[in-house]
């Protein structure tokens, strides 16, 4: 089952124990997509968090597991490319890629998608108000006649694709959507409440236009990373060491900038002092309540004090994580 989880909820649970019980699967994997290439980035949370995140939604179900995979495959973030490097890589596997009849409606806008019904077996379930539309779209019709009935459904992975079969079994009404914007609300009306006065823009310092020392004097990547949040004036930093519990890096630095503006500022501060030495990622630019700079061994994360109490990555990551090497990949 493929995806944005953004972020995961009860609704993914529901879907993927219903596969388990009705299509007789080994497990269900959780496939986090960087970036749907049908969403906007806008919105979009890091796809660190939103793979820590719904590792944390399926802990406890064994059955359930939570992969990165497509952010190794090369840049593709297209379902079709996904299906067959799974399928070449595990030729004595037989996967049935499971989707909500929401995407069964909208897969004739997915790129190559009459692919994914050649490569794979497929299993929807019915959303609410969804059915009808997805059932008389183009790629329903187009394989209609292959689509098993629901008491064959659990020989769905032994078929031949393409082959597909239909649950009318209702889906948990969650939303990813519904989610995000009551949080936007929640977040708005603390903001209300807690309007924090703007700053200025903090300046650069004169320290950091300078030439930096020669190589064998330079400060590490995290002591100089830490040194330029504390020159833009970078509040309650805190450093959360990764090395052992997670793959993404070694060390993760939080810290908050007073307003949006200085948010950004600070972000400016690290992509000046930073670029020189590495190719770094910065993303949530646009709107500066959360930027995150993924430095390679570093991740940096930038808040508004209100977004980053909300968010409380301190709490997420500083609890005990499992070993990278017994973590499911």
């Amino acid at each position: 089952m493929g995806g944005s989880f953004n972020p995961a909820h009860r609704g993914h649970l529901h879907l993927s124990l219903l596969a388990l019980q009705h299509l007789a699967l080994d497990e269900v994997w959780w496939l986090v997509s960087p970036q749907n290439p049908l969403k906007p980035v806008a919105g979009m949370a890091p796809f660190a968090l939103r793979v820590e995140q719904a590792r944390r939604v399926a802990a406890g179900y064994r059955r359930i597991a939570v992969s990165d995979i497509e952010s190794r495959l090369g840049g593709s973030y297209y379902t079709a490319d996904t299906v067959k490097v799974l399928c070449r890589r595990y030729p004595r596997w037989r996967f049935v890629w499971l989707m909500g009849a929401d995407n069964l409606e909208q897969l004739r806008r997915w790129e190559r998608w009459d692919e994914i019904f050649q490569t794979v077996a497929i299993a929807v379930f019915d959303r609410p108000s969804h059915a009808l539309k997805a059932l008389a779209g183009l790629p329903a019709r187009r394989y209609a006649r292959r689509r098993l009935p629901m008491s064959a459904a659990r020989r769905l992975a032994e078929i031949r694709p393409p082959a597909w079969v239909f649950f009318d079994t209702p889906l948990d009404p969650s939303s990813a959507t519904r989610i995000r914007s009551e949080r936007r609300e929640n977040l708005s009306q603390t903001l209300a409440e807690h309007r924090p006065e703007l700053s200025t823009i903090a300046t650069l310092t004169p320290r950091l236009r300078q030439k930096q020392p020669p190589a064998a004097a330079s400060p590490s990547l995290l002591e100089l990373i830490q040194r330029t949040l504390e020159d833009g004036k970078a509040e309650d930093i805190v450093t959360i060491e990764l090395a052992g519990k997670t793959t993404i890096a070694d060390q993760m630095v939080i810290a908050s900038g007073r307003s949006a503006r200085q948010v950004l500022a600070l972000a400016e501060h690290l992509d000046e002092v930073l670029s020189p030495r590495m190719r770094i990622s910065v993303e949530g630019k646009t709107q500066g309540d959360w930027v995150l700079i993924d430095a390679s061994d570093v991740i940096v994360h930038l808040f508004r004090p209100e977004t980053r109490a909300y968010y409380n990555l301190e709490k997420l990551w500083g609890e005990a994580l499992p070993d990278s090497e017994a973590a499911r990949q």
